[in-house]
């Protein structure tokens, strides 16, 4: 069979899942993907390796959309980060800070929602290349120079990537009602239907997987936003626990990569 995306995995493979409950909170079952926690994916922006999610259009990454906001303290978050820039770390702040603004309203999933604005093609506080600030999100470059992290000043969608959480209620046989997350990759299905069209995406190609520290290390301050510190502590526990022997479903692109 052809591959659709060559040079990715395909998105069915075998996978190894620990489940344990919040030492923070006895309510809340925590379910974690330790083939993705234990690979060694790591973000390549501005690398040749980095081929952008747009075709033709590798500088961007994964910034040629837009990010949608997700609610109103997200809105709040991202005008704090806005009002810190200055035109010296931000290519288009004349444009950002003028008339039409940052935002604008789209649709998502069928509902109106605010996204940061496109312009040129791609997401307004996205620096192109030759811009003296640097290349990159300047929201991102900013928190590095504040020495702050890149989560507390960008958009959540942006500073979630590539992780997924997802969180449901359930109830276990004795009628009582828990919340379960999950945390596992955010592959090409978490776009929707979109996501097949992506030009290429991260997670599936080996070219990603060269970290020199597994995902649960080297994102560890989103993961703790995520989960809590309590939770995360007990997850990094039970990775570094799992690292001492060989897992039994490593990612396909780690393995591909040879960074198992």
């Amino acid at each position: 069979m052809t591959r659709k995306h060559p040079g990715e995995v395909e998105l069915d493979f075998p996978r190894e899942w620990v489940e344990f409950y919040d030492p923070a909170n006895n309510e809340h079952l925590i379910a974690a993907d330790l083939t993705w926690l234990l690979s060694h994916w790591t973000c390549v922006f501005g690398t040749p390796a980095c081929q952008g999610t747009v075709a033709g259009r590798p500088d961007d990454g994964c910034c040629s959309h837009g990010a949608f906001l997700s609610d109103d303290d997200d809105r709040a978050n991202l005008d704090a980060a806005v009002a810190k820039l200055t035109e010296a770390d931000w290519q288009f702040y004349e444009k950002g800070m003028g008339r039409k603004g940052y935002l604008e309203m789209d649709s998502f999933e069928d509902e109106p929602n605010l996204r940061t604005r496109k312009y040129k093609g791609a997401c307004i506080f996205l620096n192109r290349p030759g811009f003296e600030g640097g290349t990159g999100c300047a929201l991102h470059s900013k928190a590095l120079k504040l020495g702050v992290e890149p989560l507390t000043m960008k958009p959540e969608v942006c500073w979630q990537l590539p992780i997924r959480r997802s969180q449901e209620w359930i109830t276990r046989p004795d009628s009582t009602e828990i919340l379960k997350t999950t945390i596992t990759e955010y592959d090409r299905r978490g776009w929707g239907e979109g996501g097949e069209d992506l030009h290429w995406y991260c997670t599936g190609d080996p070219a990603a997987h060269v970290g020199s520290e597994p995902v649960w290390k080297s994102l560890a301050a989103e993961l703790t936003e995520l989960l809590g510190k309590k939770a995360y502590a007990e997850l990094a526990a039970m990775c570094k626990r799992r690292s001492g022997f060989p897992l039994i479903a490593v990612h396909p692109a780690t393995r591909a990569a040879g960074t198992a």
